[in-house]
């Protein structure tokens, strides 16, 4: 039976668009900005891939798949505070607390700065035996000291421009959000072939455009909540409050986990591929090099349905607080569609232009371009059911299952991928990693649905 709300509760909801508005459309307000903004960060990588690759070439590509782990951890932090305090922060306005509400939202941005600060300190003080456990060779281990020794200088401003969108989106502005990181994307996108070809920096010079790009969106971010925000910020409200932090942490871990499963799949599959591709005709630095390519290209995709579940999470989130379950379903089951047609539009592309996509980030052997494609075509063989599993993930966070999200954000990775690219190649050699992830997928959608499915009609009968 539904509880009833109280006055100041009722009040708060009564002019909120996210209780009152239709779905459909708040779904579409929300979820384009947050798509965009998820594809621009995506871009930051590929963007530097393309011009490295073309411009480096092919141990190029490799050391920005080794970077790639620095990327990761530095993302699960962000999305920790970001997700974690949106999440939090849209239950307790729900529920009629501003006041809570805000001082949750300036420890998460607090926060986001001294955390990003302390793992860029740690990377430049343990660069190189950090680059040697995530996969780095011989031949790769120069360029990559080059390039994660300068991305490593932008992660504080790209933990607060990652988590602090998160924040801008619950505080009713995804455009202003879809702004700061499209813009800091530009700026990438414009210098990195100034930077590589035209001043000859080479793969500095994908480096130094990446950190200036975040430098830009971390100081809109700043300007939003310095000038335009709704919500009411104080100065104490920026001090991290342990209690405030117990609560980010619950919501944000699931989005965090999942982050750092995908970097300890990718430092675990370097090293797979370092040791069977040794030993294979292909080599060390070919497999590198392709898997990072692949890596990067389902970041698009990946980008395309977390971005739908970040634009549902105000949606999910406030009527969740709010007992409005009805409009919970609806949201869920419009994203749910939305992540499986843009699934299947990928699984074509991968299965039918697997050449042409390779070939956008550079030039290769015979036997770069037959690895390249063969493993985007059989690792890939599952996409178009990959949509559910991190669009569930946000969804179980969203409505305060933090046990639940977690649950989803560790299936794919760490219960079935990273146990199967070990034992794999025991048996089938370096393809054995490619045959791996089609069966992951297979069982992560499984448990996505069940466990859906059972929320879904929780709330049903509620």
């Amino acid at each position: 039976m539904k509880s009833q709300s109280s006055p100041s509760t009722a009040n708060t909801n009564a002019g909120n668009p996210l209780g009152i508005a239709p779905t459909g459309r708040l779904l579409a307000k929300f979820a384009i900005p947050a798509i965009i903004s998820m594809l621009v960060n995506a871009l930051y990588n590929i963007v530097d891939q393309i011009f490295i690759g073309q411009g480096v070439g092919m141990l190029g590509n490799a050391a920005t798949n080794i970077a790639f782990p620095v990327t990761t951890i530095s993302t699960a932090a962000a999305l920790l505070l970001g997700i974690g305090g949106a999440s939090n922060y849209n239950l307790e306005m729900g529920a009629g607390r501003e006041r809570k509400a805000s001082e949750i939202a300036g420890s998460a941005l607090s926060t986001l700065v001294i955390i990003g600060t302390a793992i860029a300190a740690a990377i430049l003080i343990f660069l190189k035996p950090l680059l040697i456990f995530f996969g780095a060779t011989d031949n790769v281990m120069p360029y990559a000291i080059d390039y994660v020794g300068i991305i490593a200088i932008g992660l504080p401003f790209f933990t607060l421009s990652v988590g602090g969108n998160h924040l801008i989106r619950a505080d009713r502005s995804p455009t202003y959000s879809m702004v700061c990181t499209l813009t800091g994307a530009i700026i990438n996108t414009i210098l990195d072939p100034l930077f590589i070809f035209g001043f000859k920096w080479g793969i500095k010079g994908g480096a130094w455009a990446t950190v200036i790009g975040q430098f830009i969106s971390a100081m809109l971010v700043v300007l939003y909540f310095a000038k335009f925000r709704h919500m009411h910020l104080e100065r104490n409200m920026f001090k991290p409050q342990l209690i405030h932090l117990k609560a980010i942490s619950s919501l944000g871990l699931a989005s965090c986990i999942n982050q750092i499963a995908i970097g300890a799949v990718q430092i675990v599959m370097n090293n797979t591929l370092r040791y069977y591709g040794a030993s294979s005709v292909y080599g060390s630095d070919i497999p590198i090099a392709c898997v990072g390519i692949v890596s990067k290209v389902n970041m698009v995709f990946l980008a395309i349905c977390i971005g739908i579940a970040q634009g549902a999470q105000p949606i999910w989130g406030f009527n969740y607080g709010a007992k409005k379950y009805d409009r919970v379903r609806q949201a869920y089951r419009y994203s749910a569609t939305a992540c499986t047609i843009i699934a299947i539009f990928f699984f074509l592309c991968f299965q039918i232009f697997p050449h042409q996509i390779i070939s956008m980030f550079g030039g290769g052997s015979d036997l770069y371009f037959k690895f390249a494609e063969n493993y985007l075509r059989i690792f890939m063989l599952l996409t178009f059911a990959n949509g559910i599993q991190p669009m569930s993930s946000g969804f179980f966070t969203s409505i305060g299952k933090a046990g639940l999200g977690i649950i989803m954000s560790l299936t794919r990775q760490v219960i079935f991928l990273l146990p199967l690219i070990i034992i794999f190649p025991m048996f089938m050699g370096i393809d054995g990693v490619m045959y791996a992830g089609p069966i992951a997928d297979a069982a992560a959608f499984v448990l996505a649905v069940v466990f859906a499915r059972r929320e879904l009609g929780k709330m049903k009968k509620a």
